[in-house]
């Protein structure tokens, strides 16, 4: 296919058969590019396992490396040597088939940046969990996915994207917005994602809600949930049950989106208010993180911002 994929990628040991089966298939399907910022004992095991496959396999470039968010050093870089007018952006736990391929091209026929929907396959109980999240999301513009689609012209006109900001994805979305570029999320446009460790999960939960100061109205809407609900349970218990129902029925609503009952199960949505609670505990201790620290901790440094706001990329991005 006529795209570029690119894979960054950074590990403290070297990735299994399962990710070089993947590679392997894909190698033969577009040009991929893996950006690989591990140790070098990692990376050249690395560079010997996938040695028999067409695909470039480079290190960040060094200009680029002064970023709080590696990932975007990674992104950057294979941008550069990306030599498709499309191109495929996806962390190391993403796995496209031939349909979604086939069907991300076809949408960036119509857009600049294609944002698609990931659902996990296999499904522990924790990503069971996640799998609410995506369920409300869906409701309200489309879950936030490991993958995106970029017209690689309109990314490399804006002289790429911030890389000292913690969600990585909206900010890559409104830089190309900003620009003048066209944002597409096809609900229907299902892509496979493996889960997670239950460690790892929880690893990221204070962090994940941090990203909601990129979003100050659903920062403050997430910041009044637990008081009030607080404050129903001591007054009105019933009130509590009610907005569980709710809130169930709000995920369900989000599962049957575009047929998206056949890729995300009924449990997830039984799942949402568990979710809900949590994310609801976890953005107080997220303000709290940026109340004593300043950010959040990320791969041993501090990240203060979530993501730049539309309205100063626009600013900054004038006549591009």
């Amino acid at each position: 296919m006529m795209i570029s994929y690119i894979l960054p990628i950074r590990t403290g040991e070297t990735t299994g058969a399962e990710m070089a089966e993947y590679l392997r298939w894909l190698s033969a399907r577009v040009e991929l590019i893996v950006v690989d910022g591990s140790d070098a004992p990692v990376f050249e095991a690395h560079r010997d396992r996938w040695s028999a496959f067409r695909l470039t396999h480079v290190r960040p470039d060094r200009d680029l490396r002064h970023f709080a968010n590696g990932k975007v050093a990674g992104v950057l870089t294979g941008l550069r040597r990306a030599s498709h007018a499309l191109a495929i952006i996806a962390d190391d736990d993403v796995r496209y088939d031939e349909a979604g391929l086939s069907a991300m091209v076809a949408a960036l026929a119509d857009a600049d940046v294609v944002r698609p929907q990931n659902y996990f396959d296999p499904l522990p109980w924790h990503a069971v969990l996640d799998t609410a999240r995506t369920l409300l999301n869906r409701i309200s513009g489309g879950d936030w996915p490991g993958t995106i689609g970029v017209r690689t012209a309109t990314l490399i006109a804006t002289r790429g994207y911030d890389g000292d900001v913690l969600f990585e994805n909206l900010e890559l979305v409104r830089t190309v917005t900003a620009a003048g570029g066209v944002h597409a999320c096809p609900l229907g446009l299902y892509v496979r994602r493996l889960a997670p460790s239950a460690r790892h999960f929880w690893s990221q939960r204070v962090r994940q809600a941090y990203d909601e100061f990129a979003r100050p109205r659903r920062l403050t809407a997430w910041l009044a949930v637990l008081p009030l609900s607080i404050a129903l349970a001591r007054l009105a218990p019933a009130a509590v049950a009610g907005g569980a129902v709710l809130i169930v029925a709000a995920a369900e609503m989000g599962r049957r989106r575009k047929a998206g009952a056949r890729v995300f199960p009924f449990r997830a949505s039984l799942a949402a208010p568990v979710w809900a609670a949590e994310r609801a505990v976890c953005v107080w201790l997220a303000v709290a993180a940026h109340l004593v620290w300043g950010g959040i901790p990320y791969r041993g440094q501090i990240i203060s911002r979530a993501a730049t706001p539309l309205q100063v990329l626009e600013q900054r991005l004038k006549g591009v």
